[in-house]
């Protein structure tokens, strides 16, 4: 009986997954992305703007600053100096001016001036963790990859789709409920599905399209 444990909980997290894509589907039926961007440089950039801020400061800023560089050689050639006023009004606005001066200075002395399509390239970035590196990689490149955020993590959590508090183990959990053509659009409509339906406060549980569905399940 005890070997059979694990892939009974499986089973049942599956099920709740297959609970999960249907409202999903049925309330977002076509996703896009939240970020502004050009190319694939762009958007690593407003992926890096967007950690601990909201994606609409990110782009009420970016189109500055992508007017005046939108590539890596002449974001290197604008400098952390001009790159910090731009940018002020966000979050860690030093940490990733400084960041996006020496990411795109890296760009162009070990990859040719081009965004690496690679985790490991992508990931020895100054800045750039496994999150940023999978949106980058799906939505530039269409490399199946599932970036976690706070939403996801939370959602996850509450819906029993993970038991960890680990994002990488919550990353292998989802991805091991939902097939890689989709793991994109989950992140994307998990992530409005949590700002709209189930936030991390005041949350009503049997006024949530999902939760409802799955109290007790």
């Amino acid at each position: 009986m005890l070997n059979d444990q694990p892939s009974c909980e499986l089973a049942e997290r599956r099920q709740r997954a297959i609970t999960v894509a249907k409202v999903l589907d049925e309330i977002y039926p076509q996703v896009k992305p939240t970020l502004d961007f050009i190319n694939p440089f762009t958007l690593l950039v407003a992926t890096l703007l967007s950690a601990q801020c909201t994606d609409k400061k990110v782009n009420a800023v970016t189109p500055i600053l992508f007017t005046r560089a939108s590539t890596p050689q002449q974001m290197a050639e604008l400098g952390q100096e001009a790159i910090m006023p731009i940018i002020a009004s966000l979050g860690l606005a030093p940490t990733k001016s400084r960041n996006i001066a020496a990411l795109s200075r890296k760009l162009c002395e070990d990859f040719g001036g081009e965004v690496p399509q690679t985790f490991e390239g992508l990931e020895s970035l100054p800045g750039v963790g496994h999150k940023t590196a999978s949106v980058v990689m799906a939505l530039a490149f269409g490399i199946p990859a599932f970036p976690v955020d706070t939403h996801i993590k939370r959602l996850a959590q509450r819906w029993k789709l993970s038991a960890s508090s680990d994002v990488s183990k919550i990353e292998a959990d989802l991805k091991e409920l939902f097939p890689p053509e989709e793991w994109y659009r989950r992140h994307l409509q998990l992530i409005y599905f949590g700002r709209e339906y189930c936030p991390a406060r005041n949350h009503a549980p049997a006024e949530c399209p999902i939760c409802s569905l799955l109290i007790n399940a």
